[in-house]
């Protein structure tokens, strides 16, 4: 299913004036990022807004999606919560969408449920789709993280076909190895290069949003093996993608979307949309790193 897939972009949520989802700008913002590199898409994450968009709003976001993309690129589709009980629900009624090729389920937040409560979460949800699953593990949001005896114990349930992980090379490391059939990507874009170099599948990103055409060329130099290439593009992009996350996401992203030209800058509470001084701030980051 991933096979060849190195560049997946967590595409963000674009708001109308009135905070409803501007399907319009979703539709030219898809055609932009296919252009430049995008092979996957994972929607409603936690760049597009999940904790703020309802369940109908990321039913029909999905299966908007899914037409729009009509073959051209994956959809990996977030079914993921704290609630066991709802993220089996989700799972269920996304992975059934025509066109989703996959489930993301993220870490149970909040509860701080212990590795076997996680092992049964995520097996759960699994059961319950149609379509495979991703692990999802970013403890830095989450608190609780996942093992790795608990990553490879899950690995072997036959609906666990991937991660998305967002701790370290080590750990990316150990699930390569320690796994068959089983992809791994990092979710953090500034572990692009050394993700890969230890077998690592490919970057769920941010960055790509407005960084596509680097980071292709970066994963070109890397299958390659122009190291020295690779190098000066990790180099060039690690400042910009960490200033992409200067405040809170996506506000950052959005701003520089939104100066693209594509979408409107509209995040939804808590999450602000930049000041003025935070603007130029994020613009002296990314022209001068």
């Amino acid at each position: 299913m991933y096979e060849n897939i190195r560049l997946i972009t967590a595409i963000v949520t674009p708001f109308t004036a009135n905070d409803s989802i501007d399907y319009n700008a979703l539709d030219g913002l898809i055609e932009h990022l296919l252009q430049h590199g995008t092979q996957g898409f994972v929607v409603a994450g936690t760049t597009g807004e999940s904790p703020t968009l309802t369940h109908e709003e990321k039913l029909a976001l999905t299966t908007h999606i899914v037409q729009q993309v009509s073959g051209s690129a994956l959809v990996i589709a977030n079914a993921g919560s704290n609630n066991t009980k709802e993220s089996v629900m989700a799972a269920r009624e996304l992975s059934a969408i025509a066109g989703v090729d996959g489930i993301l389920a993220v870490t149970p937040y909040y509860n701080k449920p212990s590795q076997a409560g996680m092992i049964a979460h995520f097996e759960a949800i699994a059961d319950a789709s149609s379509k495979p699953v991703m692990l999802y593990n970013i403890p830095g949001r989450t608190v609780v993280g996942l093992t790795i005896d608990s990553v490879l114990k899950l690995a072997k349930h036959p609906n666990i076909n991937a991660i998305k992980e967002t701790t370290s090379v080590d750990l990316i490391a150990a699930e390569v190895a320690g796994t068959t059939d089983f992809s791994v990507y990092t979710g953090e874009d500034a572990m692009t290069l050394s993700a890969y170099v230890v077998g690592g599948a490919g970057t769920i990103s941010v960055a790509s949003h407005i960084y596509g055409d680097e980071m292709t060329a970066l994963f070109k130099a890397m299958a390659t093996n122009n190291w020295q290439e690779a190098g000066r593009l990790q180099r060039y992009l690690t400042p910009r993608m960490n200033a992409l996350f200067a405040y809170p996401s996506p506000a950052p992203v959005k701003t520089k979307l939104a100066d693209l030209g594509l979408i409107r800058e509209d995040v939804r509470l808590p999450i602000l949309a930049l000041a003025e001084a935070e603007k130029a701030h994020l613009n002296d980051l990314l022209e001068n790193s």
